[in-house]
């Protein structure tokens, strides 16, 4: 039916996490929920998130809670932040939807729409 590959990434179940498992389901469009805390995103993956949102800086969470958090919401050297948010995915924005080369960080209804239309 859809030729896609849609992964939803979250660490924590936010409003828009649930969002976007919704607009899915009841659009019967098949995804796969990939759980931070289990399986960290790696080097790859990250800088194609980091593309799509923008830059790494825009990948970070600001308001996540904790010491590590605050740490990393300062840092400003990329290659850093990167090998920081490999070690705690939980500083990052979230839901991340990744469908194949293309990502959207959040839910955006639009981008969706265009996916499952092309799709």
């Amino acid at each position: 039916m859809y030729n896609m590959n849609i992964q939803i990434y979250f660490s924590k179940n936010s409003f828009d996490v649930q969002k976007v498992r919704r607009y899915l389901k009841e659009r019967r469009v098949p995804f796969t929920e990939v759980e931070l805390s289990r399986h960290k995103p790696g080097l790859r993956e990250l800088k194609l998130f980091a593309q799509a949102a923008g830059g790494v800086k825009n990948l970070v969470d600001m308001n996540a809670k904790g010491e590590r958090a605050d740490y990393i919401k300062q840092l400003s050297i990329e290659d850093i932040l990167l090998d920081e948010l490999m070690a705690h995915p939980e500083v990052l924005r979230c839901p991340i939807v990744r469908n194949g080369q293309k990502v959207v960080i959040g839910f955006d209804e639009k981008v969706l729409a265009a996916w499952i239309s092309n799709g």
